[in-house]
Formats: C-alpha cells, structure tokens, sequence
C-alpha cells in the first residue's frame, strides 16, 4: 500500500508485507511509545483488526498481535493500559471513513490463521545493550548475559548475602514482568536448572530486581524484559563436550574501593542489626576485599 495514516501519538505507514509504526516525541506521547520509536509489523504478526469508538471523539484503529509474535507483547502479559499499546492507533471520529478503508486493506492481506503460535518472534524486541534502575539494584543486559548490582538502600539482606548476580542467557527460561503500576511490581529471571525453588517474594529473590515509584517504570523494564525474553528463546542451555548442561560461568569484575567499602560497612550493619551471622559477616566480607 505505501500510504501513511497518522493519528494521535503515531503514524502508521502501510507497506506490502508489514506496518511501520512510528512514534511521536512529543511531550504528550507515552513514554513507552518514546523509548521504542518505531515498530515493524509483519503482517503474519497480527491476528486481526478491529476499528472502534474511543473516547471523546476519537476512534481506535486495532491491530491485534498474534500471540506469541511479539516479546514486547508476551512480556508485558496483558499488563499494558490501553493508552500505552503499540498496537493501537487513536484518531479524530472524522477519520472513521478513511481509518475503516485502511483497516479494510490491512485485513485483505493478512495470511490465514494456522490456529498456533509461529515458532519465533516475528516482530524484533528492542536491542540491546540495555540498563535500569530499580528500587533494590541496578539491571544490565548486554545482549547475552543479566546482571543484577544490589544498592546498599533498597536491597534485602538475603540479597546482599547473595551478593551481585549475573545470569547467562542460555541459563534462563523465560522471564516474569509484573508491571511497576501495581502492587509488587519486579521483574524476575526464570531459571533452567536450579538447585532450589526460587522464593516466592522477589525482594528475596537474587534473580529478581523489585520496582517502587519511580523505579523500573513501564518505558524502561519492559523493553529490558522484552530484549531478554527475546535472548533467551533463541538460545539453549549450554552443552559441555560431554553433552552435559554446564554449570553458570561467572567472570570476576574489578569494583570501584569506594563501592566495596561502602558494602562492607553495610554489612557491618546488617551484622550489628542480627541479620548476619559471625561466619556469614566474615566470608561476605572476604568476597568483596577478593573484588579489589
């Protein structure tokens, strides 16, 4: 098609085998639209469209993602409001007549549905590397490995006993995003084979990260956790020569002194406070002087 219907927040430009969306960066656009700029949309991506009344005098363009075709939309699980959804484009009432054209056209050319989830995600995840802060630690991915730096001012002492983490990719299942607009909102890695059941809480977790107001939010977190769910279903558990799943290689980084100091009068703190032991204190104590 080749023509472009733009509305409230985006454009969409209608190609021959896919949608380009682009974002708007305007003041009033959502964030989450912000970070991720523009979206190719396969049409095999998209299960169908729909074109309704919005609100106060607008209409709302729909394209339905398949499941399963898209990570950004998989992570987020049905968490997204409606304002916030790439999918969606909103446009003055007096566009109905062209929108129902355009949404016409986009149907005539989606291929038939097979009923399943296709085998891969069709519609790219945001690229990395990526980083944000959540309430308890910082959250990196480099494109092949998470990692997890605890602050002394929000993480739990079971996470400071744990220490710093970093996960491979080809460790990892999937991931859990609950969303930092509700109650318990974190982020948490899935892993393949662990020696024992992941706490319940993800302030207990060191696989997990929490969020808190104005920590991990929305534009943030979950193009991170796309971006990693993408990783992690194009990849598989690391095979030694033997054909045995090899245990998480984790490489040693050299940390700034202040930062150690810092942590090891935390841990003091902790100590003092009854939340660590003698021998806890002591052996945490000589991991972090290791790092010097």
């Amino acid at each position: 098609m080749g023509d472009v219907l733009a509305g409230f927040h985006a454009a969409w430009e209608f190609e021959s085998d896919s949608v380009l969306i682009r974002f708007e960066r305007g003041i009033r656009t959502p964030k989450l639209f912000q970070a991720l700029g523009e979206r190719r949309i396969p049409h095999e991506a998209i299960a169908a469209v729909t074109l309704s009344p919005g609100k106060r005098g607008t209409v709302v363009l729909h394209a339905v993602p398949r499941a399963g075709a898209d990570p950004l939309m998989e992570a987020a699980a049905g968490q997204l409001k409606d304002g916030c959804d790439p999918y969606r484009l909103v446009l003055p009432a007096e566009r109905e007549t062209l929108a129902e054209y355009y949404a016409d056209e986009l149907r005539a050319r989606l291929p038939p549905d097979d009923g399943g989830p296709p085998d891969r995600y069709l519609v790219a995840a945001p690229e990395a590397p990526l980083q944000f802060k959540a309430y308890d630690g910082k959250a990196s991915f480099d494109g092949k490995q998470v990692s997890f730096r605890w602050f002394w001012t929000g993480a739990s002492s079971a996470k400071w006993k744990a220490g710093d983490q970093s996960f491979s990719i080809s460790d990892l299942s999937g991931i859990e995003w609950r969303s930092p607009e509700v109650f318990e909102g974190h982020l948490r890695l899935l892993r393949r084979e662990s020696p024992v059941a992941q706490p319940a809480q993800a302030d207990q977790d060191p696989a997990a990260v929490v969020f808190g107001l104005g920590y991990g939010p929305v534009h943030e977190s979950l193009p991170f956790a796309a971006s990693v769910l993408a990783a992690v279903r194009t990849s598989g558990p690391a095979l030694t020569s033997d054909g045995v799943v090899a245990a998480p290689v984790t490489a040693g980084v050299r940390r700034d002194p202040a930062d150690i100091a810092d942590r090891i009068r935390h841990l003091g703190e902790l100590h003092q406070a009854g939340l660590l032991t003698d021998d806890e204190f002591t052996t945490k104590k000589a991991e972090l002087l290791a790092e010097l």
